[in-house]
């Protein structure tokens, strides 16, 4: 499945709004929740979709090179959630600004600058993961239509799938195999180093 420039925009705002939707729905007692990502904890997974939204807000502005932007903040907010929707404001802002996708973005922890259009797809995909790992960590389920999840599976299989730019470290695990026949976000979970049978319930 092929997308226009206008599209990747469009898809990566669907993708954001369902992750602030399942962010919100975390109580008091869910930060402390084990999480698809190994090691962090929903709120540590919070604190970095934070970071993320703002870091690739700056890098849509031409700032994304100033590692600040980027940084996750040392002191746990007292709501996570408020916090992770004033971030989601400042980023779908910046996205929406004309020709963001004609702009170059400098993202260092990929350590290269970048097309917008790309760019954005990887925040796309990167948001349809987290999405999910919130919903997994949560228990519930993740609401994105077919078509989105068709488009997350294309681009999941342009990632590189080289070992050495996989596991500890890196954006992604290494990836899995997909059975024959999976459904779009399987395919795209386990592409990208989850294995969505480990937690049923955000299928």
């Amino acid at each position: 499945m092929s997308t226009t420039e206008a599209d990747i925009v469009e898809l990566d705002r669907i993708a954001v709004q369902e992750s602030l939707r399942v962010v919100a729905s975390a109580g008091p007692a869910d930060w402390d929740r084990d999480t698809p990502c190994a090691g962090w904890s929903l709120r540590r997974l919070v604190a970095h979709m934070t970071a993320q939204h703002h870091g690739f807000a700056a890098a849509a502005r031409g700032a994304g090179q100033e590692a600040a932007h980027w940084r996750e903040s040392a002191a746990h907010p007292r709501d996570p959630a408020r916090t992770y929707r004033a971030a989601v404001t400042t980023l779908l802002a910046a996205f929406a600004e004309p020709g963001v996708t004609e702009r170059e973005f400098d993202l260092p922890e990929l350590k290269g600058r970048f097309p917008g259009r790309i760019a954005v797809g990887f925040h796309f995909i990167d948001h349809v993961v987290h999405a999910w790992d919130v919903a997994a960590s949560l228990g519930v389920g993740l609401e994105l239509s077919g078509s989105v999840l068709e488009a997350a599976s294309a681009v999941a299989r342009r990632v590189p799938a080289d070992p050495a730019l996989r596991g500890p470290g890196f954006a992604f695990a290494p990836a899995l195999e997909v059975p024959s026949g999976a459904d779009p976000l399987v395919e795209t979970l386990r592409l990208l180093g989850r294995d969505p049978d480990e937690w049923p319930s955000a299928r």
